[in-house]
């Protein structure tokens, strides 16, 4: 009988749960796939242009992106952050936060867009074939202005999912999708009397795209009535010493998780790219949906990031354990279901993109692997949201940099080139770091719960 009482227990905890993640975590989830649409639509409409263009912009934006994503993870820390002091009713301290962000993350556009003009006169060092160059440094120089605007839109996403008002990036994220699919039309192939720009064309529309987010984000959190009550600290002119100190000394660490992630993809697509345009192409196409799904993955890992931020606000180890549990849950749930859609219609999701044998041959192939390694890449990235809700930053560093510099990137490149396994020697490798990654982080979170938790009459 207490057995049963027990079960019971448990089915309604986690019920009540897995419920509450999901209703958190769907909108977050919608927005992060309406976020890849915008990178799938520039693929398949530049991808019309042919092989050549396509592997330029694949070796543009995996460059940016590992230039960004160092700024983007540090201010990704603002989300859990807040959700910790809303947790508390602290409502000054969350616009406080709010301030500081903003601060953070323009000084962080402003930089990027620096480096990245200086890496333009030094592009040859990636040793990219050479009909790729040109065309990626015209691209790579129009969408460095858009780190800018897309530091902005980020910090108001996460100040409002920090309060977890999840919806209004995902209304902003959507709407600027079907403008960039109107901009991409007019810009790429030169409709309604506009110039055919070509690859060039797609910077554009991603530039005034990104530019229209950041606007439309700040007008959401400003006019709205359910963010006043956290505005009332909100400024960009007094001193917010003590509120940026907290977002770099906890952000930096996750901007580093981000950093190695993101560069390990892009050095994979540098080293790819040695073998030729076609395969990395290939790799472009199979990359791009797979980030798809990973990308759906994040807003798990987000929800997962604020229920637990919550909790540990409220100073609840066994809601800390349960909004955990419930992330992981779903995200095994999900990413078993893209698992076997990457395997089963591989060749349908790739012809999509591209119409070349060849290419679609390779892309197909790494879609295999790319199934996969769903399972490790969802829980790996919950696993480090879970962790930044309790403010665990440091050591989920450290396992980054091992998975994915000391373990997928050399597996990588030993099994594409020593042992000629091609592109699928450098998938390989990957799919090996990111599960060494989820397996521990996920061994890190249960032993801090376990080891902190307290005696309280709720189940875990």
């Amino acid at each position: 009988m207490l057995k049963i009482k027990k079960i019971r227990a448990y089915y309604q905890a986690y019920r009540k749960d897995l419920a509450a993640t999901l209703r958190l975590s769907y909108p977050i989830m919608i927005g992060q796939v309406g976020v890849m649409l915008m990178s799938l639509i520039d693929n398949v409409m530049v991808g019309q242009l042919g092989a050549v263009p396509l592997a330029a912009s694949s070796i543009a934006n995996a460059i940016f992106f590992m230039l960004t994503i160092f700024g983007l993870g540090t201010i990704s820390i603002v989300t859990p952050l807040v959700a910790t002091r809303h947790g508390k009713q602290d409502k000054d301290a969350c616009g406080a936060l709010f301030s500081a962000g903003i601060k953070v993350a323009f000084t962080f556009g402003v930089l990027f867009v620096g480096i990245s003009y200086l890496l333009v006169s030094y592009f040859d060092i990636f040793a990219q074939p050479e009909k790729v160059v040109p065309l990626a440094i015209e691209y790579l120089i129009i969408i460095a202005f858009s780190a800018i605007p897309m530091m902005l839109f980020m910090v108001a996403k996460h100040f409002a999912e920090g309060i977890s008002a999840t919806k209004p990036a995902m209304y902003v994220t959507y709407a600027s999708a079907a403008v960039n699919v109107c901009l991409n039309y007019v810009l790429i192939y030169g409709k309604f009397g506009a110039p055919a720009l070509g690859l060039a064309g797609a910077g554009y529309a991603t530039l005034i795209t990104r530019a229209l987010m950041a606007v439309g984000m700040f007008w959401y959190v400003f006019t709205k009535p359910r963010f006043r009550p956290f505005l009332r600290t909100f400024t960009l002119f007094k001193a917010t010493y003590s509120q940026t100190k907290i977002i770099l000394q906890q952000g930096l660490p996750a901007g580093f998780q981000h950093f190695f992630e993101v560069s390990a993809f892009a050095g994979a697509a540098i080293m790819v790219g040695w073998l030729g345009a076609k395969p990395l192409a290939a790799h472009q196409i199979a990359l791009n949906l797979a980030a798809v799904t990973y990308m759906a993955a994040t807003g798990l890992g987000v929800a997962g990031s604020i229920r637990v931020g919550n909790a540990a606000g409220e100073e609840s180890p066994a809601r800390i354990f349960r909004a955990g549990t419930s992330a992981f849950m779903l995200v095994f749930i999900f990413m078993s279901i893209t698992c076997l859609l990457f395997i089963s219609f591989n060749y349908f999701l790739v012809k999509v993109y591209i119409d070349d044998q060849q290419v679609i041959n390779i892309a197909a192939s790494l879609m295999i692997i790319a199934g996969f390694f769903q399972l490790s890449d969802g829980i790996q990235v919950v696993g480090l949201g879970v962790l930044r809700g309790i403010g665990d930053v440091n050591l989920p560093t450290v396992i980054t940099l091992v998975s994915y510099w000391f373990i997928a990137l050399p597996v990588g490149y030993v099994l594409c080139f020593h042992f000629n396994w091609g592109v699928e020697g450098m998938w390989v490798g990957l799919l090996l770091g990111l599960t060494v990654s989820a397996i521990f982080l996920t061994l890190r979170f249960y032993r801090l719960v376990y080891a902190n938790r307290k005696q309280e009459a709720t189940v875990y």
